[in-house]
């Protein structure tokens, strides 16, 4: 996936650095910061020599390889990847086969791109560029570099004529979400259609997602575990998007980690997730650990903000009125009532309470009591099973459920999620941190980390 995120620091480095720079002399700083952008550089994962002859070399071999409906697939296969737990493994073969890595572009094909969109080659605008890519996306593909005044950078370059080929694809694509109806029968497929070809559009545009980038950028500034990247907006574009470099621990290592090092970055990520949603309306509808770099502290750096949902104050009102019927007050008419409202259950639908219940609450589980609770693959399947599964004693109900457009990414979210903690076999009081979240809650701190984290935010009034 692509790393384009700012290199880790620990709290006492992010809160105090400021400080600690200020002292230094301009000349000895300049210095300092040049040497610290060098072994950034060079300490970066570099990923294996890729395989010259499938490079794509011009904006014809990208139509060609990426155009004629596979460059959609591919990202509809990438969003749909919260699959990976609990279903067959014909269709998680298959997905996989949609998730694959495109070829690479010739280091030419590359230069040409930037020169385009910048104005000059890389190796005028940056003071070192490694031609050789570190990855290779779905739509593009990510180099080291240097910038002119010292800092170490991720230089993220779309394959020229990509965008214009998915854009074309995803208007005629309605046979490939109508499959969704196969999942849902009841569902109706034209707004869910819609809100997919936005997000996928959306995420074609660099200039994009560097404003999304920017926003949870600003929000989270020198927050004690969340690092996100810095966009470098003067050597960006609509086709090129330039951040700072990082190095960090991969997912495949942290299964390696003790469990409470896991715990605390399972910690991380749902203070993200979550409170994004209920403090910032907007979320990264992406939750893939290939996503993420880990630290040892607990710290995590977010990376790709292409695909980002921003929720409107009616859409989290309506979060929250589900959470306060379901968790807070246990009134199921009121949550059949919300549920109604948001478009999900036809008013109609001939079910009782206590079906409503049994079914809904699965998704809630992990917040409907204070106590400590541990995520296991068994309950990522079921719910996997919840939502895509019309056999068994919910199947009736499932078959007559729609799924509005506000919630197909949040959907994404929950279910990536799940499947992601469930690998690390999180362990924490998730209803204590959920209430912390909740603006309409507000607990106090309930862990050591939201203690740091209410320190950062006492810090910022």
């Amino acid at each position: 996936m692509d790393r384009l995120t700012p290199p880790p620091v620990g709290r006492k480095g992010r809160l105090g650095r400021t400080a600690e720079i200020a002292g230094l002399g301009a000349r000895s700083g300049g210095h300092w910061a040049m040497a610290r952008a060098r072994k950034v550089f060079a300490d970066a994962a570099r990923a294996e020599a890729l395989d010259a002859e499938r490079e794509l070399r011009t904006t014809a071999d990208v139509v060609e390889v990426l155009g004629n409906m596979k460059g959609a697939l591919m990202k509809v296969g990438q969003m749909a990847s919260y699959l990976e737990v609990g279903i067959p493994e014909s269709t998680r073969a298959s997905l996989t086969q949609l998730q694959g890595n495109a070829p690479p572009m010739s280091a030419d094909l590359a230069a040409s791109v930037i020169s385009s969109e910048l104005g000059a080659a890389p190796e005028e605008l940056f003071e070192s560029w490694d031609p050789v890519p570190i990855a290779a996306a779905s739509i593009g593909q990510v180099h080291r570099a240097i910038t002119a005044d010292g800092r170490a950078c991720a230089v993220k370059v779309q394959y020229p004529g990509v965008a214009e080929a998915i854009a074309a694809d995803l208007g005629s694509a309605k046979m490939i979400f109508r499959a969704l109806a196969v999942l849902f029968p009841g569902l109706d497929p034209e707004p869910v259609v819609q809100e997919l070809r936005e997000r996928l559009t959306e995420e074609l545009d660099y200039e994009h997602e560097a404003s999304n980038q920017r926003l949870f950028f600003e929000h989270y500034r020198n927050h004690p575990y969340i690092v996100i990247p810095e966009v470098y907006q003067d050597l960006s574009s609509a086709l090129v998007l330039t951040t700072e470099l990082a190095t960090g621990a991969t997912f495949a290592e942290v299964l390696g980690w003790n469990q409470s090092q896991r715990n605390r970055v399972a910690e991380t990520i749902y203070r993200f997730s979550f409170g994004s949603i209920y403090r910032l309306g907007a979320f990264n509808g992406d939750p893939h650990p290939g996503n993420y770099l880990f630290h040892p502290d607990g710290s995590v750096t977010f990376l790709d903000f292409g695909l980002v949902k921003r929720f409107s104050a009616a859409e989290t009102a309506m979060f929250e009125r589900l959470l306060i019927a379901m968790v807070l007050e246990g009134n199921i008419g009121a949550f059949r009532s919300e549920l109604v409202k948001a478009g999900l259950l036809p008013a109609d639908a001939p079910f009782s309470d206590a079906e409503i219940q049994g079914y809904f609450s699965h998704f809630y589980d992990f917040v409907l009591t204070d106590e400590t609770q541990a995520f296991t693959t068994e309950y990522a399947a079921a719910g996997v099973r919840a939502i895509f599964d019309s056999s068994g004693e919910y199947g009736k109900l499932k078959k007559t459920l729609n799924v509005p457009p506000v919630l197909v990414v949040l959907q994404r979210i929950n279910l990536g999620l799940v499947s992601l903690f469930a690998q690390l076999g999180a362990t924490a009081n998730w209803r204590r941190i959920a209430e912390e979240l909740w603006p309409f809650v507000d607990r106090a701190a309930s862990t050591p980390m939201s203690q740091d984290a209410q320190e950062w935010r006492d810090s910022l009034s």
